[in-house]
């Protein structure tokens, strides 16, 4: 393993197998070694970044844009229903892997995989609540 004990930075280095998909002088894509679906691929920065705190807004344009990329091929490739784009950060959020990467994954009606909201959409905030928090996110850009 790397120093950082990284299984991305190991595939990247070549020391890990991976299937790969697309590999630029910034980003790699992969085939997720645990398919959720068939056609589940990560697009990974080359560079170690731990999280989406550490991302610099250069890279994260560009792993959007090889993402759009990725998505117009799948849906070429497998004629999905659907697909989700997701990127996962911190323990809370399910970052199994530290180092920052989007999931890109074809979709099937009923697939049986990552329902946001399993009981329906929650009820809509009030107004006032929605503003406030608004105003204090905003002026901390």
């Amino acid at each position: 393993m790397s120093e950082c004990a990284c299984v991305f930075c190991d595939i990247i280095a070549g020391r890990v197998p991976a299937s790969f998909v697309y590999r630029d002088d910034r980003v790699v894509a992969f085939m997720d070694l645990r398919q959720a679906v068939p056609g589940h691929v990560l697009i990974v920065p080359l560079r170690h970044i731990p999280d989406l705190y550490a991302l610099d807004e250069a890279t994260a344009g560009h792993l959007m844009a090889i993402a759009v990329r990725i998505a117009k091929a799948l849906a070429a490739d497998q004629r999905p229903a659907g697909l989700n784009l997701w990127q996962s950060n911190g323990e809370a959020g399910g970052q199994e892997v530290p180092h920052v990467h989007l999931h890109v994954q074809p979709r099937r009606v009923d697939d049986g995989i990552l329902r946001l909201y399993r009981h329906g959409l929650p009820a809509p905030s009030d107004r006032p609540s929605l503003d406030a928090l608004a105003e204090r996110i905003a002026a901390r850009l």
